[in-house]
């Protein structure tokens, strides 16, 4: 899959520190892990179908 679309934001020191262990522990990229929870979520919600944006 070609990753063109930047999505930039900003969040608590909190949040972004265990993001970072969440990352290192799942041996990802911050933006990995990122894009790992919003596409759990989505799929939860039925936001993007099953198979999507692997």
């Amino acid at each position: 899959m070609v990753k063109t679309h930047p999505l930039g934001f900003r969040v608590e020191q909190e949040l972004k520190e265990a993001l970072e262990r969440a990352a290192k522990d799942d041996l990802r990229s911050v933006s990995s892990m990122v894009e790992k929870i919003l596409t759990m979520y989505l799929r939860d919600k039925g936001y993007l179908p099953k198979g999507a944006a692997e």
